[in-house]
């Protein structure tokens, strides 16, 4: 994976190089999403797809690039060590660049909510980029947890950047007896095994799980194709309804606005908010 710089207005886009020129490029939009089983999946219309886009989207996302082009020579992005945190640096490495053209970003006039039984994923009004999540296991080891953070560039590389991707044991034989999840391991995810985490050296944060669904909340709300300004809320939601809430903000022509001014107006540090 090759991570370029793409002039204003580009947006974040995908180019599989393995591919002939017709059917290479994948703009990172929620309508471009086709599958959101295990990760999001990304299908343009010559029908190649894409996966596992949604720990890139994050890195770009919480460093603030607005406009980049990544080149994979495959079908899947990298999964590196299941989190975001290998992104970031390659990105600090190499730099940001302000671009002389204004921010755009969405901001959320009224609440959206889209619900899927007892899970549900909410976008409020925020003059703030507030993410929080929150998860229900039955396994003693993840129990209930929560995070939340006012997202800034700051914030993320150091409260969510490096939360890895997590599995019960139980569910990865399961995954690997149906030709799933063949290349994990614990040097790319978390695995929990009854009330044990398996990995060495255990986990990162208390709530490194929750933390986890933060970073692929970012990563799957950066598909709107531009930050969304206001209050991300989700209660035990995955990919699927975050993709779905997009969806239905933007069904609503009275739930959202392009705004260039706030854009950059609330991009400043600001202060982390609780996390439980």
């Amino acid at each position: 994976m090759t991570l370029r710089p793409a002039a204003p207005d580009t947006g974040i886009l995908f180019e599989r190089t393995d591919l002939s020129n017709g059917a290479r490029l994948f703009p990172a939009r929620y309508d471009y999403v086709a599958d959101t089983f295990l990760c999001t999946t990304l299908k343009n219309a010559s029908g190649a797809t894409l996966s596992t886009v949604e720990h890139v989207m994050a890195a770009l996302s919480g460093c603030g690039i607005d406009n980049a082009l990544v080149e994979v020579s495959g079908p899947e992005l990298p999964i590196m060590d299941g989190s975001a945190e290998a992104f970031v640096f390659l990105i600090e490495c190499a730099g940001i660049v302000e671009c002389a053209a204004p921010r755009r970003a969405v901001r959320v006039l009224r609440e959206v909510e889209v619900v899927d039984g007892d899970k549900r994923a909410t976008l409020r009004p925020s003059r703030l980029r507030s993410i929080a999540c929150e998860i229900v296991y039955d396994n003693a080891r993840i129990s209930r947890q929560r995070a939340g953070f006012v997202m800034t560039s700051e914030t993320f590389k150091d409260e969510v950047a490096s939360a890895r991707t997590f599995g019960l044991m139980e569910e990865v034989d399961g995954l690997r007896a149906n030709g799933l999840a063949l290349g994990g391991s614990l040097d790319n995810a978390v695995v929990v095994n009854g009330d044990k985490v398996m990995n060495e050296g255990g986990l990162r944060f208390h709530n490194e799980f929750a933390r986890h669904k933060v970073l692929d909340a970012v990563g799957d709300l950066a598909l709107a194709g531009a930050p969304i300004i206001g209050a991300f809320e989700g209660y035990c939601s995955g990919h699927a309804l975050n993709v779905r809430l997009l969806k239905a903000l933007f069904e609503n022509d009275e739930a959202w606005c392009w705004d260039s001014g706030a854009a950059t107006a609330t991009w400043p540090e600001l202060p982390l908010a609780a996390t439980a």
